[in-house]
């Protein structure tokens, strides 16, 4: 091939690319946010607050509290997006597609998903230096309960108040109440973002450690029902 043509294919093939828009990154911050009834919210960039974004989602008149009926609107949302074949029950082959698919980080054998230098720069000695942080540790938080409100290892399958294993679209409503109940510690009716806020687990990275008293019970055993109506 003549050297000329060599070289008008090679400047043809530097015009297209230079016309090409560049390749944008985005780092995403790597714990979610799942909420009361399972939901995972991953941040979109680095200032997102994936709490923020499920409250405001949730808070459908957007007065800046979140009440009962709202969270159970918000429940019966999500529980249509699970149930993928319409039938009014999330089945077992629907909450598998959830735990594997939809959020992972609800299996109670998986650990915290860490950033991407903590990764790079792991040791043998890394859990041992984790020890202090909610979520890291072998006698702490499991599964959704390490990115959640409430310690709820698994939201969806929770809410399955019968132990058929189906959840319907009742004790789905049903648990949100319930869960709200949990939530709602003024009894006030009502929630808003500042008093939630502080509920989430520490959260490695936040520069603060969580020391587990002598004689705290076993927090793997997840949240009793509340008393009551």
């Amino acid at each position: 091939m003549p050297f000329a043509i060599v070289i008008a294919a090679a400047l043809a093939f530097a015009s297209q690319v230079d016309s090409e828009p560049p390749i944008t990154v985005t780092g995403r911050p790597w714990a979610p946010f799942i909420s009361p009834m399972g939901e995972p919210f991953r941040a979109r960039s680095a200032g997102d607050d994936p709490l923020a974004r499920w409250f405001h989602q949730a808070d459908h008149n957007r007065d800046g509290l979140l009440t009962a009926a709202e969270m159970r609107t918000d429940a019966v949302r999500f529980f249509r997006t699970l149930d993928s074949n319409q039938d009014g029950e999330i089945d077992p082959e629907e909450l598998a597609v959830y735990e594997t698919q939809v959020a992972p980080e609800v299996q109670v054998n998986s650990r915290w998903k860490r950033p991407p230098q903590a990764v790079a720069g792991a040791s043998r000695d890394r859990w041992r230096e984790d020890r202090n942080v909610d979520g890291y540790q072998v006698h702490g938080r499991q599964g959704a309960a390490r990115y959640g409100l409430l310690n709820l290892p698994e939201p969806v399958a929770g809410a399955d108040a019968d132990f058929d294993r189906g959840t319907s679209l009742d004790e789905f409503q049903r648990a949100a109440l319930q869960r709200f109940q949990l939530l709602d510690r003024r009894r006030a009716g009502q929630l808003t973002l500042a008093e939630l806020a502080p509920l989430l687990p520490t959260r490695p990275g936040r520069g603060t450690g969580v020391k587990r008293p002598k004689d705290a019970g076993d927090t793997r055993v997840g949240l009793p029902f509340p008393s009551g109506n």
